[in-house]
């Protein structure tokens, strides 16, 4: 089947050939490498949140959730689309810089981007100015499928808006009995969940010093 955007996956992978070898290697690693990335700002965010109100706490806790839902609901399109993979199945273009996967992998949508996409979504769901990292970065990871030869342009938007709606669902539907599981767990007698969902916010009254509440003579 000849996609509509065959002949764009032609010219990207036919330019990946005229760049510096440094960015063809760097291309080849991007997308796991940006993989790393997300899951240290997942990490970086639950560490944070922890000392946050319970709800900033729970929207942390379910970022990573949403993301893996997403990537469940990509696996499972993929299983109904079947769509081969370009660089099998695109006459006359380049070869693809990373190894094509095998037959049965399916191309539609790029399982990469899926995660991308959800990842800077849920991220910025727990912290706004976060856009301005995880929206380039998901972009790069998308492209970077298609630059290495393994995805056509419409797996990568697919992916990237597939991975978007699902973190954005998952979080939106999640949020309230994730708030209250939180709740029940920064109480508990249980030392393994305390200190996994952390303190909470210091309250007023341990803000303020004794002396505070006295009046002055």
């Amino acid at each position: 089947m000849d996609f509509v955007d065959s002949g764009l996956y032609r010219d990207i992978t036919a330019h990946a050939y005229d760049t510096p070898a440094w960015v063809r290697h760097t291309a080849e690693i991007g997308t796991e490498a940006g993989l790393l990335v997300f899951v240290a700002l997942f990490a970086a965010c639950w560490w944070r949140a922890r000392h946050a109100d319970t709800r900033a706490f729970a929207i942390a806790a379910l970022a990573p959730l949403a993301t893996a839902v997403a990537y469940v609901c990509s696996e499972v399109l993929k299983s109904v689309v079947t769509e081969e993979r370009p660089c099998r199945a695109v006459t006359g273009a380049a070869p693809s810089l990373a190894d094509c996967p095998p037959h049965g992998d399916w191309s539609f949508p790029s399982n990469h981007a899926t995660i991308a996409g959800a990842s800077a979504l849920a991220l910025v769901l727990v912290r706004r100015l976060l856009m301005w990292l995880t929206a380039p970065l998901a972009l790069l990871m998308a492209y970077s499928r298609v630059f290495v030869g393994v995805h056509y342009p419409h797996d990568v938007a697919a992916g990237l808006l597939l991975g978007a709606a699902c973190a954005f669902v998952v979080v939106r539907l999640a949020t309230r009995p994730a708030v209250r599981l939180a709740e029940a767990m920064r109480t508990s007698s249980v030392s393994p969940a305390r200190w996994f969902t952390g303190p909470g916010p210091e309250t007023a009254a341990r803000a303020v010093p004794p002396y505070a509440t006295h009046r002055r003579p």
